[in-house]
């Protein structure tokens, strides 16, 4: 069993509301699917918009996806799937809002999946020195944007991997209240 496996079944699947209102438990396969290890036997893109995420708030399943984002960037994963859960953590770790049950129980999924993120903040740094692409750099760029308090070693790491960074995080239009610790935004 692989870390992403080992993280996927360590989660209570069953014991989450998921955002289509259903149990979460179908968002295992899902995650399987998208890593390369679903019935394919290859990398299929999933959505998980109305599951655990949508453009207004996050679902309760949110932290659990987190996690496993996390363990597919520490696992071996094709390049398409690595890109694939590098986007889904920007979505989580960018969202703004929490399901209305939650939110009564005074969850707060966004602040929950960015904590979790930061947990990861050195596979986030590794995806962006790593030089694989434009895309995943620019990805775990941008969650690092959200994530990332020592916002000097950002600007470091953002001066050292410009030639491969999308202009956006290169010239921090994906960061605009990105302050480098001079005052200037």
């Amino acid at each position: 069993m692989r870390l992403i496996e080992t993280e996927i079944a360590r989660q209570d699947w069953k014991g989450m509301l998921c955002g289509c209102g259903d149990q979460a438990g179908h968002l295992a396969g899902q995650l399987l699917r998208l890593a390369g290890r679903g019935p394919e036997q290859r990398p299929v893109r999933v959505s998980f918009e109305e599951h655990v995420w949508s453009p207004a708030v996050l679902w309760e399943p949110a932290p659990a996806v987190t996690s496993v984002a996390l363990a597919a960037l520490a696992d071996e994963v094709e390049p398409v799937a690595r890109e694939g859960f590098l986007e889904l953590l920007h979505l989580l770790v960018a969202g703004e809002g929490t399901d209305r049950e939650n939110a009564r129980r005074g969850v707060d999924l966004p602040a929950r999946c960015r904590s979790l993120a930061a947990q990861g903040i050195w596979l986030l740094y590794r995806e962006v020195m790593s030089n694989r692409s434009p895309g995943p750099a620019g990805s775990a760029f941008e969650i690092l944007t959200v994530i990332e308090p020592d916002r000097a070693r950002l600007q470091r790491v953002r001066e050292i991997a410009a030639e491969w960074l999308p202009v956006c995080c290169r010239t921090g239009l994906c960061d605009d209240d990105f302050d480098d610790g001079t005052g200037r935004a």
